[in-house]
């Protein structure tokens, strides 16, 4: 079965528009977005689609891609600080001279809806956070909507960075589900792909994972994204889709779930305000 992230979104679309209706709030996100990264630009245009299909205002700060580190936590403190600014995101990757988390501390936790501050991300791994990690939101309505119970499976989660291997095993592993967790530092990782009966991968190089790495019947959730040839790709040879009960393809696949994730905590934070 592929997995049409679009069509599950449409169905998100329409719930969070009329929760918003039904709340008469206006609720804004600000994205703050430096540099010019071909797979940031499709993310912050998918991001504006889906806000104005559900009746969020998006405002976009385009900021110099020279900008300093101090420069830009002032701008990323004076957004977060608007009273009309529900939620505020930082657009990554950031250019190479920014200190990255250093950036992503300066939104509070309650403007907080990609959950990428220090203090959001601790309240998730303690398992006390009322909003999850968008990409982890993406992945729990996958699994919902599919009815997989991960109970007894050998489930393999490809990759260890913030953005997506982390907060994916620490969830998994809240559910108390048991994880493999792999990366370009382990040795023999083409014994962890074969036996996995899930997969779920974030390294973010294309077409990494073959149809011959995998067993019949794996379950294979794509949550890489990266550019190659000028086209958007993902972690997993779209020949594997031949071999998976359920793959999940790049694009369409878990990225439109994610941007649906995104305002979902965005209008579950407005409830505070």
């Amino acid at each position: 079965m592929i997995i049409d992230g679009k069509a599950i979104a449409e169905k998100i679309i329409i719930s969070l528009r009329e929760e918003i209706l039904r709340s008469k709030k206006k609720i804004r996100l600000a994205v703050i977005e430096a540099g010019s990264d071909l797979v940031m630009k499709k993310f912050v245009e998918q991001k504006k689609k889906f806000a104005d299909a559900i009746g969020v205002d998006v405002r976009v700060y385009e900021i110099p891609v020279d900008i300093s580190t101090n420069k830009l936590r002032e701008k990323v403190s004076e957004v977060v600080h608007i009273k009309g600014n529900n939620g505020v995101i930082i657009q990554l990757p950031l250019p190479k001279q920014i200190n990255t988390q250093y950036i992503l501390d300066a939104i509070i936790p309650e403007k907080d809806p990609d959950m990428l501050s220090s203090k959001s991300w601790g309240v998730f791994m303690a398992d006390k956070s009322r909003i999850l990690p968008p990409i982890v939101g993406a992945v729990k309505v996958i699994l919902d909507e599919n009815k997989i119970d991960l109970k007894g499976k050998n489930i393999l989660v490809v990759g260890q960075g913030r953005l997506v291997g982390k907060p994916i095993a620490t969830w998994l592993l809240n559910q108390k589900a048991t994880i493999s967790v792999i990366d370009e530092n382990t040795s023999d990782a083409s014994n962890f792909i074969i036996q996995a009966d899930v997969i779920i991968s974030g390294a973010g190089k294309p077409k990494i994972i073959k149809p011959e790495m995998v067993k019949e019947g794996v379950m294979a959730i794509d949550c890489g994204t990266s550019e190659s040839e000028g086209q958007i790709s993902g972690d997993f040879d779209p020949e594997v889709a031949k071999k998976a009960s359920i793959f999940s393809p790049v694009p369409g696949g878990v990225g439109p779930l994610t941007v649906a994730m995104l305002f979902k905590n965005l209008i579950e934070l407005s409830k505070k305000g």
